[in-house]
């Protein structure tokens, strides 16, 4: 089986997704812009069923497997959306599902997941522990594993984004992904990158956690010990194997967010945008705030805003902590 997603796969699953998830709206923010210095338009993702994009790939990859397959069960592991969206596939075609989630993934993740009827077992470890985990209890029971950012099915689900940006915006010049395991912005760079070449493709990574652009200045995939960034949808250590080659071939360009700006980018979404985004959706934002990423003024920039799976009560914290 090949280890990217195509064109055309990125358009059958599409079309599979179409009757189960909503496409997005493209908002303009221009109350942001002034801040900014371009034109800005957000994919809010956090209007998405189950609050985030990991439905489009979760679901396009459950749709894709034969029935047999799926009969015992389905597991992953996950920092919480990936989780969400597996377990509403899982819900929705009937199946078991069980959640390998970190200690520190959010509460509210949480119970949205267990919410849907998942089973949630919470581990104490990094991305690789936790995957290791995964197959061993997916071995114990034949289920089927569902790769958040590995999978090319999974990798198509979330290129879907892509295909709609280009539909409602036809001549956007720069498009900004939160960057974590990889498997979001190798979809969207994917799709944008084979239908109009001339897009630019920036990946925003937390300071904290800078494997890609740590790999991309070593040429070879780089790990770094796991750090708390506040963007905990982000916090992966290591390159995705499969997802590291797409990012080197179709992404322009690789940014680092201190929390500070990321935290900058959530208040600013909120305010002016009247959008309330969790801390990983609002990266590209912050990169934009503490001016990471050049821009003219007649640019055309779309933020992708991952998800807004956050208690409302942690990111007020956030807010009035970053007041004082």
């Amino acid at each position: 089986m090949r280890d990217y997603p195509t064109i055309q796969d990125i358009r059958e699953a599409r079309e599979r997704l179409k009757p189960h998830i909503r496409h997005t709206p493209l908002l303009r923010a221009e109350k942001i812009e002034k801040e900014v210095g371009c034109q800005l338009y957000l994919k809010p993702e956090t209007l998405q069923i189950t609050g985030a994009f990991k439905i489009r790939g979760a679901l396009n990859k459950a749709l894709s497997l034969p029935r047999q397959e799926l009969a015992n069960g389905v597991i992953a592991s996950s920092s919480g959306n990936h989780a969400q969206g597996l377990s509403y596939a899982a819900r929705m075609l009937g199946v078991k599902v069980i959640l390998v989630l970190p200690v520190t993934t959010p509460a509210i993740k949480i119970a949205n997941t267990r919410a849907l009827g998942a089973e949630v077992i919470l581990f104490d470890g990094d991305t690789a522990a936790r995957w290791k985990k995964v197959y061993e209890i997916a071995e114990q029971n034949n289920y089927a594993t569902i790769h958040g950012f590995e999978d090319p099915v999974v990798m198509a689900g979330q290129g879907t984004i892509g295909c709609e940006i280009l539909d409602d915006l036809d001549d956007v010049d720069t498009v900004i992904v939160p960057v974590g395991g990889g498997g979001l912005i190798s979809g969207i760079a994917t799709a944008l990158k084979e239908t109009k070449p001339s897009v630019r493709v920036i990946g925003a990574e937390p300071a904290l956690t800078p494997k890609y652009f740590h790999s991309r200045i070593n040429r070879e995939r780089t790990s770094f010990p796991l750090k708390n960034t506040i963007a905990d949808g982000l916090r992966i250590s290591v390159p995705g194997q499969n997802p590291y080659p797409i990012i080197e071939k179709y992404v322009d360009e690789i940014v680092l967010v201190d929390d500070e700006h990321i935290i900058a980018g959530m208040r600013s979404l909120a305010r002016d945008a009247k959008l309330i985004a969790e801390p990983a959706a609002s990266i590209g934002i912050g990169a934009l705030l503490a001016g990471s990423i050049e821009v003219r003024p007649d640019e055309k920039v779309c933020a992708v805003l991952t998800g807004g799976n956050w208690d409302l009560c942690d990111l007020a914290e956030i807010y009035r902590a970053a007041e004082q």
